[in-house]
């Protein structure tokens, strides 16, 4: 008779094969699947070419054997584009990109509106539309007014498309198969190994997922972004050279100007003079004559000590 700590082992020697099983089955799947693709289109084909209006056959088996030809993937593309115009009224402008673009089928993603420097409003739009109406929204939006910049721009995105589809069928197989593992699974440490390696296959599948429903939505709605700007109000009629009345006009205005900034210069100069001028008169009346007062009361020089004016002459005579 065998004891239970023999079995132990064995156990946990089965769970890590599965485990490991489970792991080379999910790295083996795409491929799987790509071969059962490949497989099923030859079993399709197969039939058509043992008919008698298949290719080598007898008269008529060409028109027949272009339909037998399989149709290419269609080709999945992100469109962008980014529009700058000009017109003389930004309101009006925007009501008739907002009909156009819901006309259309599509939606206002985003909305920006302001003024520049000089006054003049902008507004920005970002607008989603269908890939089909795409070309004609771009031309009903450039015809509200000048066209400044357009800029468009074409992303083939068919490989990744085909991958992520492909990848996220593989990876829905694989968390059927080791769900079906589960249900059989007795063993607690079996259930535990299953769980883990079921989570993180879950994980992969909703990222898969997400990638799948972002490229969705980027390939089936294209992107554009409009740039409204108002007409400036005074604008020339001809493009010449300035006249004479331009010059003077610049003239005045540059000593207007000249006239400001003196203007401004004074009124920053004007409280720190004032002060000064009450500090130089301060001293004027007040602090000057009490020195010159001191100065005048001031005694004389006394003469030196021990000096006899009679031995000096004495001395002299001598």
């Amino acid at each position: 008779m065998h004891s239970p700590r023999s079995a132990r082992p064995v156990r946990a020697l089965a769970a890590t094969l599965l485990v490991a099983a489970l792991a080379l089955a999910g790295c083996g799947s795409g491929a799987d699947d790509k071969s059962a693709a490949s497989a099923s289109g030859a079993e399709a084909a197969a039939p058509d070419a043992g008919r008698p209006g298949a290719a080598g056959g007898g008269g008529g088996g060409g028109s027949r054997s272009r339909a037998a030809v399989p149709r290419l993937t269609q080709n999945t593309i992100i469109r962008t584009a980014s529009l700058t115009v000009r017109v003389k009224d930004v309101p009006k402008a925007l009501e008739e990109a907002r009909a156009t673009t819901e006309n259309a089928g599509g939606f206002v993603g985003s909305e920006n509106t302001g003024r520049d420097a000089q006054g003049h409003e902008r507004t920005r739009l970002v607008l989603r539309v269908p890939a089909g109406k795409y070309d004609e929204v771009l031309a009903a939006l450039e015809g509200t007014g000048t066209l400044v910049d357009r800029t468009t721009k074409a992303e083939d995105v068919t490989d990744q498309v085909v991958d992520v589809d492909s990848r996220v069928k593989s990876q829905r197989a694989a968390v059927a198969r080791v769900r079906e593992l589960m249900d059989r699974a007795t063993g607690i440490r079996d259930v535990v190994a299953l769980e883990g390696e079921l989570n993180t296959r879950q994980a992969d599948l909703e990222a898969l997922l997400a990638r799948q429903a972002s490229l969705k939505d980027r390939t089936s709605l294209a992107t554009i972004t409009l740039s409204l700007s108002a007409t400036p109000v005074k604008k020339a009629a001809k493009e010449n050279g300035p006249g004479f009345l331009d010059a003077l006009a610049g003239g005045w205005h540059a000593f207007v100007t000249l006239l400001r900034w003196i203007a401004l210069a004074i009124g920053a100069v004007l409280p720190f003079a004032v002060l000064a001028a009450l500090l130089a008169l301060l001293w004027l009346r007040a602090v000057r004559p009490r020195l010159s007062a001191r100065g005048a009361a001031a005694p004389g020089p006394l003469p030196a000590a021990g000096a006899v004016p009679g031995h000096e002459e004495r001395g002299e005579r001598d």
